[in-house]
């Protein structure tokens, strides 16, 4: 077995985290989304507590459109179809999610006058009521699995790559 021809056992590492990456991350946007979808009005309610908009157009169309988006990058990282795009639309909705969620934590917290890691509430991704800290620590896993994708090279997409993953060895002709 000449050197071409020998597994490159040191390569399929960056090629399967990325592919666990784009099925973890695609899946779950894909099931949050749709867990939105299915249940509009309490979506509305949800974003209208953050106060980030007051008029109505703009709070139905936030509440129409963002679950339908989610749906829309989790098919396609799901897909591998524009891998890096979708990484960075994930990367531009987590971070400013994130933002508005720990802002309302803290206001929650400081109403409450509890401790920040016991602050819980619905905020809005799909999953029902959430520890503030594990969400935020959800949510810095996920902006990493994102920026990873965003970063991580790519094998070439043409029919011959396509037919053979990077995750393989190549088998000689």
């Amino acid at each position: 077995m000449n050197d071409s021809t020998a597994p490159r056992t040191g390569s399929r590492w960056p090629a399967l985290l990325t592919l666990l990456a784009r099925l973890g991350l695609g899946g779950l946007y894909v099931f949050m989304g749709l867990s939105k979808a299915v249940q509009p009005v309490e979506f509305l309610k949800l974003v209208r507590q953050y106060e980030l908009v007051d008029a109505p157009f703009w709070l139905n169309l936030i509440a129409a459109t963002l679950p339908w988006f989610e749906v829309f990058c989790g098919l396609l990282l799901l897909g591998g179809v524009a891998v890096r795009g979708a990484a960075l639309v994930s990367l531009g909705m987590l971070i400013p999610f994130t933002a508005v969620v720990w802002r309302r934590a803290l206001v929650l917290q400081a109403a409450s006058q509890i401790p920040f890691c016991a602050v819980r509430f619905d905020c809005g991704c799909g999953a029902g009521e959430v520890l503030i800290c594990y969400k935020l620590i959800e949510n810095g896993l996920l902006m990493l699995l994102s920026g990873w994708l965003l970063a991580a090279p790519h094998p070439c997409r043409n029919s011959s790559s396509m037919a053979r993953s990077s995750l393989w060895p190549r088998q000689s002709s």
